[in-house]
């Protein structure tokens, strides 16, 4: 039989004492004859004679613990608690004698013993690769953490409010995927045994959701994982949180207002401003943002005209000029878009919606309907990173087929990013696609602009890190 006990019933958080305005007007030396019940981990223990101080903190904040050796139950014992001890304590919340709101300890129960450490009570574990291997323990012994990760559950909240007031609904679409789809990425590959077939992670929601919008979901979005096979960097890992949103009888300007609404919104509804400071630069995610094309901000980049219409050869040598190295497959679009990556998107601090791509690198988006060559998509960037990706969807079946299949020869060829053919989206596209605007946000990265984190790393509670050696 356990020597704890297997449930602590009627506690309150520790954070909503603390802050509780019927305790404000305490004075020194006080009782405020509430009695409260509170659950925590100790996190600071400081025995003086028949007297004892401790620190609990709970997912909600933390408060002062003041114990007596005269009217404390086990007083000797409390004061031999580990850092990191779970408790559940009873007692009568008061303000001690140097002006500290606390709980006089009257009775206690252990309820878990922390058989490892929490690092230095004071500064928390400074480790980087104890923080994220370790999650649990970065949880408890850095309060900065722990409301970062609170911070993005509200963030998430916030946008999936926000699209059901909208009318959108929420649906699950396949994680394992028969053939990969929705994007240009490396996909992971599993093997399915039971239909003796290797299947595959999604690397997109957009293709099952289209077909939910032909079958008369008009407003519909995912929230969820995405696996894509990539390298590890302070903005990629290769397990990460999207969301897709497809609305029918719309197009790219309304999304560009939805994005807007969502980003901007989450800022307002957990931040309470739209004015921020994102790795001490000021950033006003205020709507309406920025709209400008691609080429014009890569003219106010480089100072170097570089259109389409240029054709690859000319964009190529002017890439040169630019000092720039292209290692790229592609004609004009595929070199246009690389230019721009490498010299201006990581400048942009936004926010902007940069609008009107190249048709050879949107093979999911409409024709631009008064640009021949480029497509209604946009991107949205923000502190120098993309937030979002949008288009107005392409609804021709015979024009979709015709780009999938210029996708599927590359992928032959041997990019094994490029998409292949998939007839089942195909057919759905076949039984009608009304005008359809698409959105992708990356949750992870709006996280990190709100939080002010610098790596996605900060954002994710488990990311992707190499095994310890044995």
């Amino acid at each position: 039989m356990s020597a704890f006990p297997y449930r602590f019933p009627g506690t309150v958080g520790a954070g909503a004492v603390a802050s509780d305005p019927a305790y404000a007007g305490l004075a020194p030396g006080e009782s405020s004859g509430s009695v409260v019940t509170l659950a925590g981990r100790v996190m600071r223990s400081r025995p003086q004679g028949r007297v004892a101080f401790a620190q609990l903190r709970d997912w909600t904040g933390s408060i002062q613990l003041f114990a007596q050796a005269t009217s404390c139950e086990r007083f000797e014992e409390l004061t031999r608690l580990a850092l990191g001890d779970w408790i559940g304590v009873t007692g009568e919340v008061v303000r001690t004698k140097r002006g500290e709101l606390s709980v006089e300890v009257a009775t206690w129960s252990l309820l878990a013993e922390a058989r490892l450490g929490f690092g230095d009570k004071w500064r928390g574990v400074q480790d980087v690769e104890t923080r994220y291997r370790q999650r649990e323990v970065d949880l408890w012994a850095n309060e900065s953490s722990r409301a970062t990760f609170l911070l993005r559950s509200r963030i998430v909240a916030s946008i999936r409010r926000r699209l059901d007031g909208r009318g959108f609904v929420e649906v699950e679409t396949p994680i394992l995927h028969p053939i990969p789809g929705g994007a240009h990425a490396r996909p992971f590959v599993t093997h399915y045994n039971a239909l003796h077939a290797d299947f595959y992670l999604r690397i997109a929601t957009e293709l099952h959701l289209k077909r939910l919008v032909v079958g008369g979901f008009e407003r519909v979005y995912e929230l969820g994982r995405i696996f894509r096979n990539e390298g590890l960097s302070p903005r990629h890992n290769p397990e990460f949180t999207g969301l897709e949103a497809y609305q029918a009888y719309a197009d790219y300007t309304d999304m560009m207002e939805l994005a807007e609404h969502l980003v901007a919104g989450a800022a307002s509804d957990v931040l309470g401003t739209t004015q921020l400071t994102y790795q001490g630069r000021e950033l006003d995610l205020t709507p309406p943002w920025r709209r400008a094309t691609l080429e014009e901000l890569l003219e106010e980049r480089t100072g170097t005209e570089l259109t389409l219409d240029m054709g690859e050869a000319e964009l190529r040598r002017r890439a040169s000029a630019l000092g720039l190295e292209l290692e790229v497959r592609g004609g004009a679009g595929v070199v246009l878009l690389e230019v721009y990556e490498k010299t201006t998107e990581p400048d942009l601090w936004g926010p902007v919606i940069v609008t009107d791509y190249p048709k050879e690198v949107s093979p999911l988006a409409r024709d631009h309907r008064s640009r021949p060559g480029y497509v209604e998509r946009f991107e949205v960037v923000a502190a120098g990173r993309e937030l979002a990706n949008a288009f107005s969807e392409l609804c021709d079946p015979v024009e979709q087929r015709r780009r999938l299949e210029a996708q599927a020869a590359e992928h032959a060829a041997g990019d094994e990013e490029a998409m292949v053919v998939d007839e089942d989206f195909l057919r759905a596209l076949e039984h009608g696609l009304p005008p359809t605007g698409g959105i992708g946000i990356g949750i992870d990265r709006v996280v990190m602009l709100l939080a002010g984190a610098s790596s996605i790393r900060e954002v994710l509670l488990f990311p992707a890190l190499r095994p310890e050696q044995a």
